[in-house]
């Protein structure tokens, strides 16, 4: 996930706290965050982004409605979900 590089500490913690409520009863096996980077192109505006990498670990299937709510949310720039085997 690319976040708005505005956030504050506060704002960031309390969107993450939502995204892993979203997931409802997934494990998140693995969570980094690589930091600010600039990013290639403007995206709403913003210059840079905060990025984040989770991995996730489930038997059963991430909710339907996960990758909606994500894109309704004006303070993530951009996510990437890859499923693997």
């Amino acid at each position: 996930m690319v976040l708005r590089d505005s956030l504050s500490e506060a704002d960031k913690k309390k969107l993450l706290d939502t995204v892993k409520k979203w997931l409802g009863e997934v494990k998140i096996a693995k969570e980094e965050e690589i930091g600010k980077k600039v990013l290639s192109y403007p995206i709403k505006k913003e210059t840079s982004g905060f990025y984040l990498k989770f991995s996730l670990e489930t038997e059963a299937t991430i909710p339907l409605d996960f990758e909606k709510r994500i894109l309704s949310e004006d303070k993530i720039l951009r996510h990437l979900l890859l499923r693997t085997k």
